[in-house]
């Protein structure tokens, strides 16, 4: 899959680049728009990351000319606005055929989760499931902990993928002795209102561990991946029950 990016400026071009590649895209660049559609049949975008901030007028020639090749399902398209994108230059963009519109502050992790969230629905199931790690929001109800020598340790999921978590345990219960390649078993991981026993093994250790889900008991991994697939539809206050 590839993601094409017309972006004039080098602000927000590494913070995509890092959040955007787990989600198995390939990144091209274009700094002028006229070039980018040029080369759009060579490049067959699987999606594109244009910046209305840079090209305020010919954002909209981008996207009126992508749209009269491709569909919205076969290639998304993002605008990102800056301070003076009115509810007017968002009317048009959706009428245009604009996939989502993301404030270009990306250095704010909300709106890279909205920029990987929209992303995320036009990915294949089986490449999201294989690459894409969700960031935790307090709306989706995601909880874990595990028990390491009779201690329970708690603490906050940071990302969760169909493969393993990344998990920050609280500042009161360490993991002291927690080594690499640590097996965890029967850990409890709450998703919505489902609760799994998944067996779990430390990959990486740290401030935040990762964890990898190494077996689950009966359907749960089913039920986990229902949830993903579920994911990127979520907003604050309309968590669905599973």
């Amino acid at each position: 899959m590839t993601l094409l990016l017309v972006l004039g400026s080098d602000d927000n071009s590494d913070i995509i680049s890092k959040s955007i590649r787990p989600l198995g895209f390939e990144l091209i660049r274009y700094r002028h728009v006229l070039k980018a559609m040029d080369n759009i049949d060579e490049i067959s975008p699987s999606a594109i990351v244009v910046s209305a901030r840079d090209f305020p007028r010919h954002w909209k020639i981008l996207v009126q000319f992508v749209r009269s090749a491709l569909p919205n399902e076969m290639c998304p398209i993002i605008v990102l606005k800056g301070s003076s994108f009115c509810t007017e230059e968002t009317s048009k963009a959706f009428f245009l055929g604009v996939s989502g519109v993301v404030d270009d502050a990306l250095n704010k992790p909300e709106e890279i989760n909205r920029l990987q969230n929209i992303l995320s629905r036009y990915v294949p199931v089986h490449e999201k499931r294989k690459h894409y790690r969700f960031f935790v929001e307090p709306w989706n109800r995601i909880g874990f902990l595990m028990t390491n020598e009779k201690v329970i340790i708690t603490g906050d999921v940071k990302t969760i993928s169909s493969g393993g978590i990344s998990f920050l345990p609280d500042e009161s219960m360490p993991p002291q002795g927690i080594a690499l390649n640590t097996m965890m078993q029967k850990c409890s991981l709450r998703i919505g209102s489902a609760i799994l026993s998944p067996d779990c093994r430390v990959v990486r250790t740290g401030i935040i561990l990762s964890l990898e889900f190494v077996a689950f008991t009966s359907n749960e991994q089913s039920i986990l991946e229902k949830y993903l697939d579920e994911f990127p539809l979520m907003e604050s206050g309309s968590q669905k029950e599973i």
